[in-house]
């Protein structure tokens, strides 16, 4: 964090009430620090809806796996997008209903295409994509425009290396 700056603000009286009340229910003590989160949140909204911004997020999806192929159209999806998704996880809910949680990360633009394509598929009951960027991406806006012109790489098991 850099350096602090203390600015003042007008509101609405039944406003401010309205925020303190909500404030305290979720555990904060200061308004600076729920202020902070606010601005925080609407800096990822606008990183996450530029469709060529490297995001992460989930795609979490209610399903039933009697539905007809469902199951099946799920999987060829995540396989035609592979290099999307990091991970997944795959829970019984009751005999009909399954939750699958999928990590991706990717350029926003075709995240967004392809939670809507899994969303979308006939069997799936509800679905809703979060995204997010990382605290730097918010906090240091040149670490956005890190260009990579040195490589390095990852591991990821069960995926091939690769150098960025």
């Amino acid at each position: 964090m850099g350096v602090l700056s203390r600015i003042g603000i007008a509101l609405d009286s039944d406003l401010l009430k309205r925020f303190d009340r909500s404030m305290r229910h979720r555990g904060y003590t200061n308004r600076s620090e729920a202020f902070r989160d606010l601005i925080r949140d609407r800096l990822v909204k606008e990183q996450t809806a530029m469709p060529d911004a490297t995001v992460v997020g989930t795609v979490t999806l209610i399903y039933d796996h009697h539905a007809h192929g469902v199951s099946e159209k799920l999987t060829e999806l995540q396989h035609a997008s592979h290099e999307l998704i990091v991970s997944t996880s795959h829970a019984h809910l009751d005999h009909d209903s399954c939750l699958e949680v999928l990590i991706v990360h990717g350029k926003s633009g075709h995240v967004s295409q392809f939670a809507d394509r899994i969303i979308g598929l006939k069997g799936v009951q509800h679905g809703q994509l979060v995204m997010t960027v990382p605290a730097k991406v918010i906090d240091e806006p040149e670490a956005a425009a890190h260009n990579h012109t040195h490589e390095h790489s990852h591991d990821h098991p069960g995926k091939p290396r690769h150098k960025h």
